[in-house]
Order: C-alpha cells, then sequence, then structure tokens
C-alpha cells in the first residue's frame, strides 16, 4: 500500500508564497508520477499540476502557469508545489496525487493524499 502525505500548507497574504511538499511511501522498488489537485469550498475538484516521474514533463492548470512551479526528488519519490504570487481565489485543500503512470489532467490517480489547506487572504 502507497502512502501519499502533503505538508506546507498555512494561511498567507495575497502575494505571498508557500511550498507544499508530498511524498508517496510505501513501495521502495517503485516510483511514482506526481501530481496536486485543490477544491474550494462549495466548488468542484480540479486539476493543479503534475509531473512525470523523471519530472521532465508538466502539466499546469492555465491560472496557476507561471506562478506554480511543481518539482520532485525521484529517488526519494517527493514532490514539492512552490505557490508564488498567491491569490484569495487560491484558497482550497491542496492534495497530492500519486501514481504508477502519468495521469496528467485525469483524476484517475490510484494514490491520494488527505490534503493540506492553504487560505489566501486579501
Amino acid at each position: 500500500q502507497v502512502q501519499v502525505q502533503e505538508s506546507g500548507g498555512g494561511s498567507v497574504l495575497a502575494g505571498d508564497s508557500l511550498r507544499l511538499s508530498c511524498v508517496a511511501a510505501g513501495r521502495t522498488d517503485s516510483t511514482y508520477a506526481m501530481g496536486w489537485f485543490r477544491q474550494a469550498p462549495g466548488k468542484e475538484r480540479e486539476f493543479v499540476a503534475a509531473t512525470t516521474k523523471t519530472g521532465i514533463t508538466k502539466a499546469y492548470l492555465p491560472s496557476v502557469a507561471g506562478r506554480f512551479n511543481i518539482s520532485r526528488d525521484k529517488a526519494a519519490n517527493t514532490a514539492y508545489l512552490q505557490m508564488n504570487n498567491l491569490q484569495p481565489e487560491d484558497t482550497a485543500v491542496y492534495t497530492c496525487v500519486a501514481d504508477p503512470l502519468y495521469r496528467s489532467t485525469d483524476d484517475t490517480w490510484t494514490y491520494w493524499g488527505q490534503g493540506t489547506q492553504v487560505t489566501v487572504s486579501s
């Protein structure tokens, strides 16, 4: 069983930055593509960013492209989401995902974390 654990959420002001971290642990013989989704109160869950096992290919929600950057430590099955110039509309629970296959924007990723809250105040 693979466990996905996020950390790094918090409350910030508009224009501030946060970095989320995520570890996919459980099977040391496997590496995973990893990504992030988010869900704001009263809204549907949406894709935020994802990257392949190598970290070479990345995909972003258009509204965060240029502000957010996903990176990873392949050997450690760890992914990071650097979020810059945060805006109130970025307020949501951010959930990390992992999968042996790269799922890009699709929400069929196999392993999901519990989520971490990001709150941005104006």
